[in-house]
């Protein structure tokens, strides 16, 4: 069995931060080396005009993922409600933004912020897991009215301390209990955390709905010590029909690097980063990387 005729996507990070409507000047580029999606992260919404970013998706042929972002104003466990809002403001403008633009859901660890990552009471985590749970189905609420799911995203333990498997996630999911609450696996987030690939794969089955790839460092698929056979043997037996999209960071954008703590340039080039990954996917995919 192969992968043959799965969409190979991009994230914008791996050249630029924040994504603004300037941001499309990466396009032409991105579909030249052979992409089918590229992955926008909303850092900013306001800085996103909709109309232009899905014109220039049309004029180059490249089909839409967007992602957010979730620093630590955006908290759907905070103890402050005040949070809560805020994070349901942002999330419902990232959700009209993937309607915008014809995407299918929005992704992200958005149970809370990032690198909220600390060693707290079993009561306490009890406490912001239920909240995770109620403004999570909330969340799916709204991105149901639009037409749209959500995929939520486990992070490693250095930057959450409370969904970091994809039976973290899985748990997660049945609790919050809605058709709309869907999957997304980070490759590097699974290389720390997940004792098989494989199983992790098999574990989030039919909602799973996108994948993101780096190798175990953050650099260029193929160049570390990811055992991608288990990718391709787990997304194989789930019958995987969603992108695979690389996503890295540039170390030129400082604020970016240090909240990814990429202290030195993973790759002499980001361009050549983005071309020698997806050739290394494509060959993957055929079950001829090796």
């Amino acid at each position: 069995m192969s992968l043959e005729g799965i969409k190979f996507g991009v994230s914008t990070w791996l050249w630029t931060s924040p994504f603004s409507t300037e941001t499309v000047s990466l396009f032409p580029k991105i579909k030249e080396m052979g992409y089918d999606m590229v992955e926008i992260p909303v850092e900013d919404p306001a800085l996103i005009d909709v109309k232009k970013v899905r014109e220039a998706l049309e004029e180059n042929g490249l089909g839409p993922i967007v992602c957010g972002a979730f620093g630590p104003s955006r908290d759907l466990t905070h103890d402050d409600p005040a949070f809560h809002q805020t994070s349901f403001d942002y999330i419902a403008a990232c959700l009209d933004i993937c309607t915008g633009l014809g995407a299918g859901f929005l992704a992200g660890p958005m149970y809370s912020a990032v690198g909220k990552a600390r060693l707290v009471s079993p009561e306490r985590k009890r406490a912001e897991w239920d909240r995770a749970v109620t403004n999570l189905r909330k969340v799916c609420q709204m991105a149901e009215s639009r037409g749209l799911e959500i995929a939520l995203e486990p992070l490693n333990r250095f930057e959450s301390d409370l969904v970091n498997t994809a039976e973290d996630v899985m748990r997660l999911i049945n609790d919050i209990n809605h058709p709309a609450a869907k999957v997304l696996l980070d490759g590097f987030h699974m290389n720390i955390e997940e004792p098989s690939i494989e199983r992790a794969i098999k574990l989030t089955g039919e909602r799973l709905v996108h994948v993101q790839v780096s190798e175990n460092y953050r650099g260029t698929p193929g160049t570390g010590q990811t055992r991608w056979e288990d990718y391709r043997r787990g997304l194989e037996a789930i019958g995987y029909k969603g992108a695979i999209s690389i996503e890295s960071f540039t170390p030129e954008v400082q604020e970016l690097a240090g909240a990814v703590c990429i202290w030195r340039p993973l790759v002499p080039s980001q361009d050549g980063f983005a071309r020698e990954g997806l050739q290394f996917l494509k060959k993957w995919a055929q079950g001829l990387e090796s």
